[in-house]
């Protein structure tokens, strides 16, 4: 175990732990104790058919969402009881750092998306009873855990949005984020992921930025230099004051446990490799929102998927800023289409639960 300041309740906070105990992984292995961060916004009503599930995307937590959640947004807590969840190995729930051995560092293991959904999924059953999801949103991993969570509980899930993800990971995106692992792993510092703090993995975490200010952001956004949206006005504070120090926080061997999750994002691994049919599982009503200039996933992939599921719809939105448009840089132009969408599917009636 090492030690992070960066992940902390000061930072990163409010946040509750949920000890699943010793959690079986579907590659082998386990991780004792495992620990689930979360957050929660509003009440579960009586019913208990309010809930909305968010999973984390890749570096993020759940403080990352609290901008799309709020009195005046489709997410909101007067309406419906909000559960963010951290998926395993984001430096909050159990991760390489902050495990103890025989797991700690270099010796974590292989984590799937479909093992974050089963441990999401006992939090919210055993911890609260629920039993029926008004919806799951997510974006990013948070979208392949949110595609997960259709297949995976089809009765469950009685909604779905998807943003900026895909259902199976592509080859193509498969490589760009090897490109990503590798930046950290060349560092002579990483050690084998058995350092002794982030900082002596800098270099590795350094070159790690750099590519995602390439892949991350869209070249429309360098045209127009829209750096503001970040809150810097050069393209040198873009990089060198915002992006750089940014994963310079994180923990390398978190990043790479996600990395290696996030390749490996695959609903048909539960159908023996037949996407259409993992996705003829889904019984949710889903809206596949993609990013219209996303690099990692271009809204002609989401699409492809979206018609393999029943009733879904494709709705695209629009930001100059790419994957990154996530964070919610644009503003009300932003988040606006998100709550549009999102308002909408609210919206749509799903079967009543059957009391038995």
């Amino acid at each position: 175990m090492v030690s992070n300041s960066f992940y902390t309740q000061e930072n990163l906070g409010p946040y509750e732990l949920y000890n699943l105990g010793d959690f079986e992984l579907e590659d082998g292995g386990k991780i004792p104790d495992c620990k689930l961060a979360f957050n929660t916004f509003g009440e579960l009503n009586e019913a208990k058919d309010n809930a909305i599930v968010i999973p984390t995307w890749f570096s993020g937590t759940s403080k990352d969402y609290e901008a799309y959640i709020g009195e005046d947004r489709a997410l909101n807590p007067n309406k419906y009881f909000i559960v963010v969840i951290n998926q395993i190995g984001n430096g909050l729930s159990s991760s390489p750092h902050n495990s103890p051995d025989p797991i700690a560092m270099g010796d974590f293991p292989n984590v799937r998306i479909g093992d974050d959904v089963r441990a999401q999924h006992k939090l919210i059953t055993e911890n609260y009873g629920i039993t029926e999801i008004a919806l799951v949103v997510g974006g990013s991993m948070g979208a392949q855990q949110t595609y997960e969570w259709a297949v995976r509980y089809p009765d469950m899930v009685k909604r779905a949005a998807p943003i900026a993800g895909t259902a199976k990971n592509t080859q193509h995106d498969f490589l760009f984020t090897k490109t990503l692992m590798e930046a950290i792993t060349s560092d002579p510092g990483w050690r084998q992921g058995n350092y002794k703090s982030n900082t002596e993995v800098a270099d590795g975490l350094k070159r790690h930025a750099d590519i995602w200010a390439v892949m991350g952001l869209s070249t429309e956004f360098y045209k127009q230099e829209k750096w503001t949206l970040f809150g810097v006005e050069s393209l040198d504070e873009f990089i060198f004051g915002f992006l750089q120090p940014l994963f310079q926080m994180l923990d390398p061997n978190s990043l790479l446990t996600m990395a290696w999750k996030w390749q490996r994002g695959d609903v048909s691994r539960i159908t023996n490799g037949n996407l259409e049919e993992a996705l003829g599982r889904v019984k949710a009503k889903v809206f596949v929102m993609p990013i219209d200039e996303d690099m990692f996933f271009p809204p002609r992939d989401c699409e492809a998927e979206q018609k393999l599921i029943s009733g879904s719809e494709l709705r695209v939105i629009n930001s100059i800023a790419g994957h990154f448009g996530l964070f919610g840089g644009e503003g009300a132009y932003y988040h606006n289409q998100i709550d549009k969408h999102l308002n909408e599917l609210l919206a749509i009636p799903v079967p009543a639960k059957v009391v038995e």
